[in-house]
């Protein structure tokens, strides 16, 4: 499984994709992951479970684009 995530930073929302939520996270928390590391606490929001990794990823990309912000704004938050 593929796993589309969300993050709750201190300044705003990280999302990202991994094959390895649990181990991923543990990452982002131990600030590890540059994308984050300055951005500490995080807490997971929302993740969606994808058997296809391409269609994780393209997902992830949708979710990062003006109308994927709208999107979690509107139906997830």
């Amino acid at each position: 499984m593929y796993y589309v995530y969300s993050l709750k930073c201190r300044d705003g929302y990280y999302v990202g994709c991994t094959d390895d939520l649990k181990g991923r996270l543990a990452r982002h928390q131990k600030g590890q992951v540059p994308a984050t590391a300055n951005r500490l606490p995080i807490k997971l929001d929302f993740y969606f479970a994808v058997q296809d990794k391409y269609k994780a990823f393209e997902f992830e990309k949708y979710l990062k684009s003006g109308s994927g912000r709208a999107f979690i704004n509107k139906r997830l938050l």
